[in-house]
């Protein structure tokens, strides 16, 4: 059963190259992370990613595509849908791979929000918003961790 980590608690670095800790959920496997996405990750998890990010709520939602009305009516539910609880999964999850690439998540932070010549002067939090972004994203992450020169 997935369950929520305490809001206190903060992750270390090494404990963030995983993306249910980014998230704050403890998951005691992939199985279990997957039927949590499919029901509908608790709101908690999208303040968690803001949070972390030390973004605002508004530039998280830009990134999932959710409009901030819709955002509001989470907000009160309390769950997101099992589309909002992928597309924020494969934030986090690509936030993970930068913490692990990089070293930390202040470093993370820092590389995710400036613009970056490997992407065409894109800044690689804003195309975390499609598969075809993250990949991209991912691929940068890729050649920086086996030092290929990109």
């Amino acid at each position: 059963m997935v369950q929520l980590d305490t809001p206190a608690a903060t992750p270390s670095t090494p404990a963030l190259a995983d993306p249910s800790a980014i998230l704050r959920l403890q998951a005691g496997d992939a199985a279990e992370l997957r039927e949590a996405v499919r029901k509908g990750l608790p709101f908690s998890a999208f303040e968690a990613l803001s949070s972390l990010l030390a973004i605002s709520q508004q530039q998280v939602t830009a990134v999932l595509g959710i409009p901030p009305r819709t955002i509001a009516r989470r907000k009160t539910s309390q769950s997101l849908t099992p589309q909002e609880s992928d597309r924020l999964y494969r934030v986090a999850k690509t936030i993970a791979q930068t913490v692990e690439v990089l070293g930390s998540i202040d470093k993370a932070r820092v590389w995710l929000k400036s613009p970056n010549r490997a992407l065409g002067g894109e800044v690689p939090l804003d195309l975390l918003d499609t598969e075809i972004g993250a990949s991209q994203v991912e691929d940068v992450l890729l050649r920086l961790n086996y030092g290929i020169f990109s």
